[in-house]
């Protein structure tokens, strides 16, 4: 299985799995994972590691977004097979440990699946692991708005609203943001493309959503990966801009 790897700076790749991005950031021969997929994309998270040059055993860190299921898929793998720390967000680390669970439900997709694109993505989602138990062990929690001791530097920054401990990172001298789901450029079930909010159903308090946008506007960034929807480029001021005009 090959995974679609696109550089998009010195060290920094944005990797599409199977509807849902992950992000690779290499220094000399180390690494750190931003998201890892669903659990079925597992084949493509190593191949992906392997096309940059990269392995498993080189991988520092994996920075998790937030800890639903298409974007955990393969954290718990990575620290129980390599000792890997797995690190999110403090309000997140239970979520990742799965005390409670704050994805979309079976009943919200079917009562949702007369919209265009939404049933052909809930069987995908099933078929790639979407529903399957996947804790993680021992998460780790980060400090947020400094600059993380790993492969690329990267800055939290907590934007709630699609879970509790959404985080994006923000890479300010690649002038690079990875925003995870809370700002995307595509979805399945999005008929719109470019910079938007993903629909409602998909976020836990979908008003916080709408106002961490207001924090992305703030960041100094004119490459936007995000974890669904190819990479976005211009400034993500505008980008936050454009999506809260469209949530409207």
């Amino acid at each position: 299985m090959r995974a679609d790897v696109r550089q998009v700076a010195d060290g920094t790749y944005l990797v599409h799995g199977s509807n849902t991005n992950w992000v690779i950031l290499t220094d000399g021969d180390t690494a750190t994972l931003v998201d890892t997929g669903y659990p079925g994309d597992r084949q493509l998270v190593l191949d992906s590691l392997a096309q940059v040059g990269s392995s498993p055993e080189a991988v520092v860190a994996v920075l998790i977004t937030h800890a639903h299921n298409d974007h955990l898929g393969s954290a718990e793998h990575l620290r129980a097979a390599h000792g890997t720390p797995v690190r999110l967000h403090e309000a997140e680390v239970p979520h990742a440990r799965r005390e409670f669970l704050h994805q979309v439900s079976v009943g919200t997709v079917l009562a949702n699946g007369w919209r265009p694109g939404v049933l052909p993505w809930a069987v995908h989602a099933i078929r790639s692991g979407g529903t399957v138990h996947v804790p993680v062990a021992s998460p780790e929690a980060f400090e947020v708005s400094v600059p993380l001791d790993v492969p690329g530097r990267p800055v939290p920054v907590h934007t709630p609203g699609h879970t509790l401990g959404h985080c994006v990172f923000h890479l300010p001298e690649a002038g690079v943001l990875i925003s995870g789901d809370a700002l995307v450029s595509g979805h399945p079930t999005a008929r719109a493309k470019g910079p938007q909010l993903l629909p409602d159903m998909f976020h836990h308090e979908r008003e916080r959503a709408l106002a961490s946008l207001d924090l992305i506007e703030k960041l100094d960034a004119d490459v936007l990966l995000p974890g669904h929807g190819p990479v976005h480029h211009g400034p993500v001021r505008a980008a936050a801009q454009q999506a809260r005009e469209r949530a409207a």
